[in-house]
Formats: structure tokens, C-alpha cells, sequence
């Protein structure tokens, strides 16, 4: 890859939420910043490997976008309202959306996330619009076709459009209603970042994740007092820490067994576990922790050990237990069996997986899981099977690797 292709690859992984949130603040409509700042990114691949990298990428994408999102208004003649479309096009400098904080991405999230959209057009959405992800890469996160996931994009932008749904971040005392789609379109951002589902993408995104736990203190600093958003980013501080430690040298995915601890970010692990108390101490005194403050505690677990065997497994599948009363579904499911396989050894926690099949057989880590259970076991032929099928359903290039390594080690 030339340096140009280089840094156009990191512009739309830091840029492309900036762009699309201004586009969308001056022009109010979704489809419009989309194309526009698609159209600036494809001219940034034509014309930086031949003209060179502008000084400011960032700023060079933003300006074309402006340019090509009036070049569309100009060319559309069908518009009702001729004066608001003058103001668009010549208005520099528009007045500031009405908001608890100042920011064009937390904005947009808020847009994306607005309640009069079903809760799964929500999380794609924003998944598109803010964190740049294909609508390929959405579609495997949702475990859905693409045409599928392109038709609920879509319609979510039209009703964003046709409602004429605010741009802005909600009232205070409507924060608590907004929130939880919010939550889980971060997650869902920072998951993509922690290990990108595309083959043509970087095993690591580090852009999301730090776009996904800037925008979680954001909402922190919204709602200091909410429980659910202090544990999505201990979640996220506590899984980032150890981001350097799972792709090795080679492009492999580490698992945790095998990760250098010694490479873990401490600093993050230590506001990681201050959080977490926090919501220990919040539920010792009666509140009821969410699934994020959960999933927190799982990984603070998993942080705290300095091995691999001096981990509390007996905690973790408690934490598990008390997750699925909460969340009953498949995956939390699987991420369990991999607990209790710890406890009562494989074939106790194969049987548990083996009642999944149904709802996750499509989904590479279901095989994958089944994969290192039946080896553990000493079912070569079996586990060979199930690596190959996890092998063909996955994404990502570090994983890929790693269950290949881990079938050819069968032989």
C-alpha cells in the first residue's frame, strides 16, 4: 500500500464521522452528507496518490464534501422550498443546534438513535453514518444479508427525513428515555473496532475505539450518575487495555490465554476497576447493575489476574448466571459454556453450546468454541470440522490465522 493509500485508509477511519456530523449539521439531511462525503473520499483516491496528502486531510475532506453537497442541491430543480435551499447552500456559518453539549458527532448519534426508529434501524444506522463501518461489515455484525441491512439503512434515513427528526443532542431530563440505543450503537462501534469483521479491513481499528470511548465520556459527563453508561466505558477501558497484547507479531489473533500480560495498558485497567467498584458499591447500597455494568465486571475479573490460572472462573460464571437473567441470549450464552468449561471441564460445557446450534450457526465464534471444546476433548476429526467451518465464516485476518494454526495443530 503507497503512503497516500495509507493515510486515506486512516482519514476515513478518523475522519469520516466528522465529515458526515458537519455535512449534516449545515445541509439537515442524512443522504445528502452520506453521498457528499463518500464522493470527497473517492476524490481524495483519485487525486492524493498523483497530487500528493494535503497538509490537513481532515479539513481537505470537509471542504470537498461542502462543495459536492452543493453541487447536488444546485442540481436538484424539484425542491418546494427555493429559499431555504439558497440559505443551505450560502449560509457559512448557521445557527448552533439547541443541545446539552456541543459536539457534531454526539449529535448525530442522538439523530441516528432517535426513538421513532425501531431499535435494530438505529444501531445500523449509526453504525454507518458515525462509525463508517459498509454496509457489508453491518451486515455481519447483524448476522443479516446485505440487501437486507441496505433496504433497513434506507428506510431509517427516509423516516429521519419525512419525520423531520431534530439534530440535536435531547434535553436533559430526556436523556434517560435516549440513552440505552445510544449505549448499544458504541458498543457495537467499539466491538467493530476491537476486531474489525471485514477481510479488507485492519485486524484492529484503533480509530473506533477511541471515537467509541470518546463519545461514552461524552455521555458520562451527560449523566454522571448513570450506572449503565459508567459501566459501558469501564467495559470499554478494560477491553481496550488489552488491544496491543491480542494481534501478534505475525498479524495472529492472541487469545487471552496466551496474551503477554505485561504488554496490558495499566493505566486504562486502573480506571477500568475504579469504575467498577463504583458500581459495586452503587449495588451493595440497592441498585441493580445493567448488562454493561456486568460484562464491566467480567473483564475486571479477567484483569485482575496476573495469569491465566489465577483466574476466579467460579466469579466469572456467577457474573455469567446473573447476565443471562438479564440477557437470555445465545451469545451470552456460548460466552458462558466457555466459563463453566473452566469448572466442569468440556464435555459439561459442549453439551450447553451443542443447544445453541439452532440460533448461532452461522456465527464463526459458535464453531470456533465448538472447535477447542472437542479438541480439549480429544475429538480430533470433529474439531477439525468445526475449526474449518469457523474458519470459513470468519472475517477477521488475525482470527482467520488463529484458527488455522490451531486446526493444523491437530495434525
Amino acid at each position: 500500500m503507497s503512503d497516500a493509500e495509507d493515510v486515506i485508509t486512516r482519514a476515513h477511519h478518523e475522519e469520516w464521522a466528522r465529515v458526515v456530523a458537519a455535512l449534516t449539521r449545515r445541509f439537515g439531511d442524512l443522504d445528502i452528507a452520506e453521498e457528499a462525503a463518500a464522493e470527497a473520499f473517492a476524490t481524495a483516491v483519485e487525486r492524493w496518490p498523483a497530487d500528493g496528502v494535503p497538509p490537513n486531510p481532515g479539513a481537505w475532506l470537509t471542504t470537498t464534501a461542502n462543495r459536492k453537497a452543493i453541487d447536488r442541491i444546485r442540481r436538484e430543480n424539484k425542491r418546494d422550498d427555493k429559499h431555504k435551499e439558497a440559505q443551505m447552500v450560502y449560509d457559512n456559518d448557521p445557527p448552533e443546534p439547541v443541545g446539552a453539549v456541543d459536539d457534531d458527532r454526539l449529535r448525530l448519534i442522538f439523530t441516528c438513535c432517535h426513538p421513532a426508529l425501531a431499535m435494530e434501524a438505529r444501531l445500523a444506522l449509526t453504525l454507518r453514518m458515525v462509525g463508517g463501518l459498509t454496509v457489508p461489515e453491518i451486515a455481519r455484525a447483524f448476522l443479516v444479508a446485505e440487501t437486507a441491512m441496505e433496504r433497513r439503512i434506507t428506510r431509517a434515513k427516509a423516516k429521519i427525513k419525512a419525520a423531520r427528526i431534530p439534530y440535536r443532542v435531547p434535553a436533559v431530563e430526556d436523556l434517560p428515555a435516549r440513552v440505552s440505543g445510544v449505549l448499544a450503537v458504541l458498543y457495537l462501534v467499539f466491538n467493530e473496532g476491537y476486531l474489525a469483521t471485514g477481510p479488507a479491513t485492519d485486524p484492529l481499528r484503533h480509530g473506533l475505539t477511541a471515537e467509541a470511548i470518546r463519545l461514552t465520556r461524552l455521555i458520562r459527563a451527560l449523566m454522571p450518575g448513570d450506572g449503565e453508561v459508567a459501566g459501558l466505558l469501564a467495559l470499554m477501558l478494560l477491553t481496550e487495555a488489552r488491544r496491543t497484547a491480542r494481534i501478534s507479531a505475525g498479524g495472529e489473533l492472541v487469545a487471552l490465554d496466551e496474551q503477554d500480560r505485561g504488554a496490558w495498558d495499566t493505566g486504562l485497567i486502573a480506571e477500568g476497576h475504579r469504575l467498577v467498584r463504583e458500581r459495586l458499591a452503587a449495588a451493595a447500597a440497592g441498585a441493580a447493575p445493567g448488562r454493561y455494568q456486568i460484562l464491566a465486571a467480567i473483564n475486571a475479573v479477567h484483569t485482575s489476574a496476573r495469569d491465566i490460572r489465577d483466574t476466579d472462573w467460579s466469579q466469572v460464571l456467577a457474573l455469567y448466571d446473573q447476565l443471562v437473567r438479564l440477557d437470555p441470549s445465545p451469545i451470552i450464552a456460548l460466552n458462558r459454556a466457555i466459563a463453566v468449561a473452566e469448572l466442569d471441564g468440556p464435555r459439561v460445557a459442549l453439551a450447553a453450546v451443542d443447544r445453541l446450534e439452532d440460533k448461532l450457526a452461522g456465527y464463526h465464534a459458535y464453531h470456533a468454541t465448538r472447535a477447542d471444546l472437542l479438541r480439549r476433548q480429544g475429538h480430533s476429526q470433529q474439531s477439525r470440522a468445526a475449526y474449518d467451518k469457523a474458519i470459513e465464516l470468519a472475517g477477521n485476518t488475525a482470527e482467520t490465522a488463529y484458527l488455522t494454526r490451531r486446526r493444523d495443530q491437530l495434525r
